[in-house]
């Protein structure tokens, strides 16, 4: 087995909800009396909150290296917004860093998805360190929410899911936003904040739902045991 080196606490209940997938995903394949040894450094999500662009490349290239130094052979981050700093982060290490744009690009190849509707906080659905690994390795399109709405969406990440919070307005905000992603092309929709899928199961909409939580996961796991 591989040592997993794994960067949480954005937020530390994507932190949980990641390394109980992994080791029962683990578990699957060892046997539900072992689980694989990893390292894990969860830090401050005030750090996101901040958005300070350069603090949070240096401070993720600084766990990456401790995670290198202590014997990981590889890098997961648990959520999805740090990963606008893999561009700086990846070529500085000598470890591969799990992208959960690879997850989701492979999850939606399988189902044939070429246009995908992306929700999450403001940053991850403006920047381009999802969309453009999509279509760059993939070719798959991606959709935002409008303009309008992204600050909604933003409120009911960091208030209130990244706290733990999941309410009714928030579930039926997504779910209406499904809807007009859907009437602007996309075939399926990212769940681009690691707590949304605890806010909305697949069950709850007739969209395919890309879990990025549970797809990081399974690749964590598939490089595990690799």
């Amino acid at each position: 087995m591989k040592l997993l080196g794994l960067i949480g606490g954005t937020s530390w209940h994507s932190t949980i909800e990641y390394y109980k997938l992994i080791n029962e995903l683990a578990g699957d394949r060892m046997g539900h009396d072992q689980n694989p040894p990893m390292l894990i450094y969860s830090q401050n999500i005030q750090l996101m909150r901040e958005q300070d662009k350069d603090l949070i490349n240096k401070t993720y290239l600084q766990i990456a290296q401790k995670l290198e130094a202590g014997g990981a052979e590889g890098i997961i981050i648990c959520a999805n917004t740090p990963h606008m700093v893999y561009d700086f982060v990846q070529p500085k290490i000598n470890i591969p860093i799990l992208h959960i744009a690879d997850a989701i690009g492979k999850s939606a190849q399988k189902q044939g998805l070429k246009t995908l509707g992306l929700l999450g906080n403001k940053p991850t659905m403006t920047g381009d360190f999802i969309p453009k690994y999509l279509k760059t390795h993939f070719d798959i399109d991606t959709i935002i929410p409008d303009a309008v709405y992204l600050d909604k969406s933003h409120y009911y990440v960091s208030k209130e899911l990244t706290l733990g919070k999941f309410s009714d307005e928030a579930k039926a905000f997504y779910l209406e936003q499904m809807k007009l992603l859907k009437e602007k092309g996309a075939e399926g929709m990212i769940m681009g904040c690691t707590e949304l899928p605890l806010l909305i199961k697949q069950e709850e909409t007739d969209f395919p739902l890309i879990s990025t939580t549970q797809l990081h996961a399974e690749l964590a796991v598939d490089f595990i045991f690799s």
